[in-house]
């Protein structure tokens, strides 16, 4: 095993970087679009029940399926990953979103707009903070979630560390295989727990000391 790894650390660690630099972008293009659709959507009681309806549906497609139907129309390579992982990115924090503003008192609405908040300030001074812990817990939910959907696109010929799990088990019982395997699979949780602790550390920053007290 160490022989396997000090003989491809470079290649190892470019693999590291693609996969962690996929899920960090999805996962930004992911909250943007969560964020803007429960904002469209979370005053509609109709509209939330759609929204949570879809998160949940869509979380029961094979991501296997969805890379073979997308392999089609954009060929194999980034793209396919990258609509994969926005795809299910997604779904948990626009979940969360909704809840997060939803969850929110109409009566500190009102209050705000009693001081002379338009609309869009109260949305975006008061609301959105105020949802901001429940959203980026479906942004941590999400990034373990993907961070293994992003391996499983490397069927696709998707960037990462996955690569090394599909070649391993392409060949099992072959020289090295099971390095292979080992490797992708133990630098993916590596990378996962790497990114859940970056996620605690902006929360701290980003969440307002009055709700955190």
């Amino acid at each position: 095993m160490v022989d396997f790894i000090s003989g491809r650390l470079n290649q190892i660690l470019f693999a590291g970087w693609q996969h962690f630099s996929l899920v960090a972008q999805c996962l930004i293009l992911a909250t943007v679009l969560a964020v803007a659709i429960s904002v469209l959507v979370y005053r509609n009681k109709k509209m939330v029940s759609v929204a949570n309806s879809v998160s949940a549906v869509g979380l029961t497609i094979p991501s296997f399926a969805l890379i073979g139907l997308l392999v089609a129309p954009f060929g194999f390579g980034v793209v396919p990953a990258v609509i994969v992982v926005a795809f299910y990115a997604t779904l948990p924090i626009l979940r969360n979103a909704v809840v997060g503003l939803s969850g929110i008192s109409p009566a500190v609405v009102e209050a705000a707009r009693g001081i002379g908040m338009s609309r869009f300030r109260t949305l975006l001074r008061v609301e959105l903070p105020m949802a901001w812990p429940v959203i980026l817990t479906g942004v941590r939910v999400s990034a373990q979630m993907v961070m293994g959907v992003a391996a499983i696109t490397a069927y696709a010929l998707g960037p990462g560390l996955g690569g090394f799990i599909f070649s391993g088990l392409s060949r099992l019982g072959g020289a090295n295989s099971f390095e292979s395997v080992v490797t992708g699979v133990v630098g993916v949780v590596i990378l996962a727990v790497i990114l859940d602790l970056l996620l605690v550390g902006l929360g701290r920053l980003t969440t307002p000391r009055g709700i955190r007290v």
